[in-house]
């Protein structure tokens, strides 16, 4: 998933995609280490998709606490 996309999703949106990565990414290192992933760069992936929506949620959070002013 981009981050364009997760910008567009709404706040709630956002947070049922982070608790479904996080829970996928958990399954995953259980899984690998209990036996071998047929796709290793899953957890990669995953990794990368929680840091793009915690990305997201602190920019809003720092415009929201600014009152919406950009820095740009």
């Amino acid at each position: 998933m981009k981050t364009s996309e997760l910008r567009e999703m709404s706040d709630e949106q956002l947070q049922v995609t982070l608790k479904d990565a996080s829970t996928t990414l958990f399954r995953l290192k259980i899984k690998s280490q209990t036996e071998r992933l047929d796709v290793p760069s899953e957890l990669a992936k995953n990794r990368r998709l929680i840091a793009r929506i915690k990305t997201v949620q602190s920019e809003r959070r720092r415009q929201a606490e600014t009152g919406g002013v950009s820095a740009e």
